[in-house]
């Protein structure tokens, strides 16, 4: 195992892992959470191999699955870098030997954007900007560590949160940041929407980027026709990458969960041709109560996010009816169903998460199996890293 956060926790005040290497799964405590070694190999063959194909760079989101681990095999992958979404989840990564990290969030605080000076130190560092006050105070915090943070100006895209709405915008940011040359590079633009991943049809997806790519040509030909260096325009996830990397604007993208996936993903459609993405983040919880054709499992909303819908679990017959803090209740769907895979007290059940990042963030430790066999144990470094 990796050197990680954990290991400057006193050997007693660590959490417990559910499992040692070389276990079966079927002696693994629960709940836990499993990853699918061979899923998430596949699934990093599948999208490292089309975005190399596209001619583009490949940043994942980290914050899908915060464990520095999984990093490293992306950066082996061919990653050229990551994403983290917090200022501490980025410090965990560059300790850890990550060498180029995007916050792609608005870094807000005399604090936090000194700990992104300092970060930048060590690795390559960059954050999103949004407002001149944003640039204003990265730059005095940048001057007092004599170091050069990159900027890229968020973009809003359809997202409705953080970015800029237009050319003018844009354009007076970036003279606010070359403005402050010694310390600040603009590097780009930084152009992503969340809703877009999500939409179910690959028509709805298409047209959603290319409704996006009109404003983000708009903004980066404004910025090249005043001067500005625009080396590149950043964006793009799991459910929208290629369409991203065909628009001929984007220069990287940024999946994150394609690694893990979930059973929101799992809804969408598939557009011709495109590549199906494993199931490689699973839910084992053990059935503690059984009767009447209902079993409750040990974990809850404490082991999984819900924020997108129930998980699903992995039976034949069976289907999850209700989830409080400790607990999942599953329902036989039928008579049948109950007496053709019966559950009874002490059955282990895996499960699909509705959401994987959430539902990553709930917990301490991935279990990472391969034929049934706990292979190796990987500390969610950067769990509850939220400032």
């Amino acid at each position: 195992m990796h050197l990680s956060a954990l290991d400057a926790v006193p050997y007693f005040d660590r959490p417990s892992a559910p499992a040692e290497p070389g276990m079966p799964l079927a002696a693994v405590d629960t709940p836990a959470l499993l990853l699918d070694l061979a899923a998430m190999e596949h699934n990093i063959a599948v999208v490292h191999g089309a975005v190399h194909d596209m001619n583009l760079a490949l940043r994942p989101h980290a914050k899908a699955h915060k464990c520095v681990e999984l990093a490293l095999r992306q950066l082996q992958a061919g990653a050229v870098g990551i994403c983290c979404q917090k200022v501490g989840e980025a410090e965990i990564f560059v300790r850890a030997g990550v060498p180029d990290v995007l916050i792609t969030n608005q870094v807000v605080g005399a604090e936090k954007c000194r700990r992104v000076a300092q970060l930048a130190l060590q690795a390559r560092v960059a954050v999103c900007v949004d407002h001149p006050d944003h640039v204003r105070d990265i730059a005095e915090a940048a001057r007092g560590q004599h170091v050069r943070v990159d900027v890229l100006i968020e973009v809003d895209i359809g997202q409705g949160r953080c970015g800029v709405a237009n050319a003018a915008q844009a354009l007076g940011l970036a003279r606010a940041i070359t403005a402050h040359g010694d310390n600040l590079t603009l590097r780009g633009v930084h152009a992503f929407s969340g809703r877009a991943q999500h939409l179910r049809q690959p028509r709805q997806r298409e047209q959603d980027v290319a409704q996006a790519s009109v404003l983000l040509n708009e903004i980066v030909g404004a910025l090249h026709a005043a001067g500005h260096t625009c080396a590149t325009v950043t964006g793009g996830g799991t459910g929208t990458y290629t369409l991203e990397g065909r628009s001929g604007i984007y220069t990287e993208v940024q999946p994150g969960s394609y690694v893990l996936m979930d059973a929101d993903y799992a809804a969408n459609e598939l557009a011709p041709n495109q590549a199906p993405l494993r199931q490689a983040l699973l839910g084992l919880c053990t059935v503690i109560s059984a009767r009447n054709g209902r079993a409750v499992l040990d974990g809850g909303l404490k082991t999984f996010a819900v924020d997108r819908g129930l998980p699903r679990v992995l039976r034949a017959g069976w289907q999850v009816t209700a989830v409080s803090d400790e607990h999942t209740v599953l329902q036989a769907e039928t008579e049948a169903a109950a007496r053709a895979a019966p559950l009874t007290v002490g059955d282990r059940v895996l499960l699909q998460p509705g959401h994987c990042d959430p539902t990553v963030n709930l917990h301490d430790w991935l279990v990472a199996f391969r034929d049934d066999v706990v292979e190796e144990i990987w500390p969610v470094d950067a769990r509850g890293a939220l400032r």
